[in-house]
């Protein structure tokens, strides 16, 4: 890990940021090449998962200080509200409802996987090493994983409650992102090398996934009958409603918000004073009653295709606040964090048996967990770009259960560390 005092070698936010669009520029045009060395390396490598590694090394490096970069902040704020309003735009809601229940049976499992996996990883990795899971007040390791549970339930927003409620130092809070993401992005890793076996694990769970292919071939077919040629007016008329949406959406959540923590503190757990929460709430709601207009139309030229460059830049950014070699200090907090997505995993395979769910429910389930809106649209899309709006829709649903969920595996943890 970077010392506190080392400067690094690019602090302008320009530069930074064409860095990062050198750098997801080179991942797809490698990622779409026809050479065969290419192609074998993005079946085992995925892409979303080099968008975070590259950027990643320029802060490992002592290159950038992802601190002090606002680059996050703009993509968090700017970026994905205006990605959630373009990606639902074109969302057939009926056709979501039809997907019927097992959906959000698979959401609140891993949610659950989750609150019970912290606490479980920490009694299982204290019998093989009791320091790994130590720590005396703010230094407490279980302080600095209720951070983890917060993201890994709803997102940015519900681990940031996380760690005003339970106050783990900044060098712990430090290695808890690190953890946060690596981990996490082993997950979506194997999540997506799940996808092209996706008919052999949906036989093993004996799943119907009529209703997804429906869907799919529904979205498919609407978008194909729509499709045109874009113009720089479409472009501008996308962007006019992207943006527009998410300025509309940062003026009622700085109302809202603040409204909601001076009169109903009790609400904070359910992270209803967060001005990000409204933000991405209000963002695709709007998207989803776009959808219902003939703005609808607009998919044809392009709408999804630019909100997904969002969300791109937005996992450039994230990736460039992981510190790969922070793991190196402190061994078993990787440990923890491996044993408990173990867990999760487990408790979504052995549900999802039980009730014969499809692979993509498990998957978009687990990932509007962990991820939220940042990641849950790009591993629906990865099944088929007209389901991103479904990962979106549950994402939404992770963000208003975060603080909560991530505050009951917090006490769990505290109790269990004892």
């Amino acid at each position: 890990m970077k010392e506190e005092h080392f400067e690094p070698f690019f602090t302008n936010d320009a530069v930074i940021f064409g860095i990062l669009m050198t750098l997801l520029a080179i991942i797809f045009k490698t990622a779409a090449s026809k050479n065969p060395g290419w192609q074998k390396f993005y079946k085992v490598i995925p892409t979303i998962l080099l968008c975070y590694f590259l950027p990643s090394l320029l802060n490992t490096f002592g290159l950038v200080d992802a601190e002090e970069s606002k680059l996050y902040f703009v993509a968090s704020r700017y970026l994905l509200p205006a990605c959630l309003v373009l990606l639902t735009l074109s969302v057939d809601l009926k056709e979501v409802i039809r997907l019927g229940p097992k959906a959000l049976v698979m959401f609140f499992t891993a949610t659950i996987g989750v609150v019970i996996g912290g606490p479980l990883a920490i009694l299982i990795v204290s019998a093989i090493n009791p320091e790994f899971v130590g720590g005396i007040g703010p230094d407490a390791v279980w302080r600095g994983m209720t951070t983890i549970a917060g993201s890994w339930i709803g997102g940015s927003a519900n681990q940031a409650a996380m760690y005003e409620l339970f106050q783990p130092t900044d060098t712990l809070f430090s290695v808890s992102i690190t953890v946060d993401v690596i981990v996490a992005e082993l997950w979506m890793a194997a999540l997506l090398l799940g996808i092209g076996r996706t008919d052999r694990i949906d036989h093993f769970f004996k799943a119907d996934n009529s209703a997804i292919t429906t869907l799919k071939d529904k979205m498919e077919a609407y978008s194909l009958s729509i499709a045109k040629i874009p113009t720089l007016a479409d472009f501008m008329i996308i962007l006019a409603i992207g943006f527009g949406a998410t300025g509309f959406a940062h003026f009622i959540a700085d109302i809202v918000a603040p409204y909601i923590g001076e009169n109903a503190p009790y609400l904070k757990n359910f992270s209803l004073d967060s001005q990000f929460f409204w933000i991405v709430v209000i963002s695709t709601a709007i998207g989803v009653i776009f959808s219902f207009t003939k703005l609808r139309q607009l998919e044809g030229a392009g709408a999804s295709k630019i909100g997904t460059v969002f969300i791109f830049i937005l996992v450039a950014s994230i990736g460039m606040k992981m510190d790969v070699l922070a793991i190196l200090e402190n061994p078993g907090f990787f440990l923890v964090g491996l044993v408990w997505m173990i867990i999760h995993a487990a408790l979504l395979i052995i549900v999802a048996r039980l009730i014969h769910a499809p692979y993509f429910f498990l998957a978009v389930g687990s990932k509007a967990n962990i991820g939220g809106a940042a990641s849950a649209p790009v591993l629906a899309a990865a099944f088929h770009p007209s389901l991103a709006p479904v990962g979106v829709l549950l994402a939404v649903l992770g963000y208003a259960l975060g603080t909560y969920g991530a505050w009951l595996c917090g006490i769990l943890m505290q109790v269990v560390a004892k």
